[in-house]
């Protein structure tokens, strides 16, 4: 059995230390921060209490075979509830949800939602990646050229739906898609249509208490089956020895020795791609260079999105208000796509992102009485998609931190959200304000991107840093790593990585 050390206790670095601890290997978890659960976070105050990442849960299963491979099953552990598809809404005054019968156009693009998830979940997300070898694996395997033609790896997920959908609300749904892997759905591949496929059937999921109840329940697992957690403990170099990765140097001095280093900190500070000055790479320079392949295609990916939130602690109930709402922009003239200029500096603001002028606006607004401290009050969750925390180059992103700025922007959005019928400047008893600039100091994430490389482009899925490195005996899981961000994939990035150390 091999000792273990895991760098960060995110979602998939628990995960995969969970895993790894029921097979029998010695794994040790050093987190940087004081709790657990990475960009799966919790704030609470004055009775009310949110969860600052992650709002949504899809594709169960992931978790439940977590904890099917690690012990008791997921249902003696946690409690997940359904809850009721998203609530879309259009500044004419139309509402839509995913699974409403949009027309002959919206079942042909769910049909072939579902073919391009038949051919992918296998292949793609549930095995290591080899770069462009796993798309040729799939086009020789019988029925694979009819495989990669569903997937049409050439084809933008704006195209698939503009060929399918004639009604520019139908297609701002599937646009939508893209964001949940923090890109641009006129760049990224028309693949992430299988997402769409995945919220409609597998549901959307709440854990009563907030999400965070899973990220305790997986650490909780980790240490049942053996691995120590230990908070406030930050790695500051992943150590060479001979050539292979041979455990971490912590801030404070001490070293901790490992046969194999699992890295879940975001890939591009590992390897020191698009890092500002003051903050110097986990890899050693004489490592970095012999991953100059991995760090060249990290290079090469645009970086997801950020985002800028409000934690709002409201009086009163709002009627009518589904668990998660979204709020359109005017879809006529630039629309939705003056979001994605400004958050990817393309467009017309090609080399000047900015805030956005008209964003969407995401709530979640659990009816979770565990969230407010009465009946008369709710927690809303408000997430605006941003370009990233970037004071060193105004050409890649926002200096989050100039005074002023984020105050102004929050008074913003809430006038924003009054415009398309939620106004709720006057019952706010307070609020609390988190930019990209905020997520990357209490995650390490750099510039704040919540996916670390973005979808945008048809190599960007083979360019993402794959979870067995270049350095023998130093593994990525996570959602900077392969498959990608959010939480079920998080889980599939642990099950692929532990299932790498024994080669490690």
């Amino acid at each position: 059995m091999a000792r273990v050390v895991v760098v960060g206790a995110g979602l998939g670095g628990l995960a995969a230390a969970a895993r790894l601890a029921a097979h029998g290997h010695d794994v040790t978890v050093c987190e940087q921060a004081d709790t657990v659960g990475g960009k799966l976070g919790w704030a609470e105050h004055e009775g009310f209490a949110f969860d600052t990442g992650p709002s949504l849960l899809t594709w169960p299963d992931q978790l439940r075979r977590l904890f099917a491979a690690t012990g008791a099953p997921l249902e003696e552990t946690l409690a997940l509830q359904p809850v009721a598809p998203t609530d879309h809404r259009f500044t004419d005054g139309s509402r839509l949800h995913l699974d409403d019968d949009l027309g002959p156009g919206w079942r042909r693009l769910l049909d072939r939602a579902r073919r391009v998830w038949d051919a992918t979940e296998g292949p793609f997300l549930s095995r290591p990646l080899h770069g462009a070898r796993t798309l040729a694996a799939l086009a020789a395997r019988p029925g694979g050229l009819r495989d990669v033609a569903t997937i049409a790896p050439g084809t933008s997920l704006r195209a698939l739906a503009q060929a399918h959908l004639d009604d520019p609300r139908h297609v701002a749904l599937v646009d939508r898609m893209a964001t949940y892997t923090g890109s641009d759905p006129r760049r990224a591949p028309a693949a992430l249509a299988s997402v769409l496929h995945l919220e409609l059937t597998g549901g959307s999921w709440y854990t009563p208490g907030g999400l965070r109840r899973v990220v305790d329940a997986v650490a909780d697992r980790a240490r049942e089956r053996g691995a120590r957690l230990l908070t406030g403990t930050r790695v500051v170099e992943v150590l060479v020895d001979g050539g292979r990765a041979a455990g971490v140097r912590l801030a404070d001095g001490r070293r901790v020795s490992a046969d194999v280093v699992v890295v879940n900190a975001d890939a591009a500070a590992l390897y020191g791609v698009r890092t500002p000055p003051d903050h110097p790479a986990l890899l050693p320079p004489a490592a970095r260079r012999s991953a100059r392949g991995a760090r060249a295609g990290l290079a090469a990916t645009a970086p997801s999105l950020s985002g800028f939130v409000l934690l709002l602690a409201l009086r009163g109930r709002t009627p009518d208000l589904a668990h998660h709402t979204v709020l359109f922009p005017p879809l006529d003239g630039a629309g939705y796509d003056d979001e994605f200029d400004a958050v990817f500096g393309s467009g017309r603001r090609r080399g000047r992102p900015s805030a956005v002028p008209e964003p969407a606006v995401y709530v979640s607004a659990p009816d979770d009485p565990a969230l407010r401290p009465d009946e008369h009050s709710e927690a809303w969750f408000v997430l605006v998609n941003a370009p990233r925390h970037a004071p060193h180059d105004p050409r890649a992103g926002v200096d989050w931190r100039v005074t002023g700025f984020a105050e102004a922007y929050a008074d913003h959005v809430l006038a924003v959200m009054a415009r398309r019928g939620l106004d709720v400047r006057e019952r706010v008893l307070w609020q609390q304000v988190r930019t990209p600039a905020d997520l990357e100091a209490a995650t390490g994430s750099v510039g704040g991107s919540i996916y670390g490389s973005s979808s945008n482009g048809a190599r960007a899925a083979f360019l993402r840093p794959a979870n067995r490195s270049p350095l023998p005996g130093m593994l990525l899981v996570g959602g900077s790593s392969h498959p990608g961000g959010g939480i079920p994939l998080v889980l599939a990035s642990a099950s692929i990585t532990a299932g790498l150390v024994g080669t490690a």
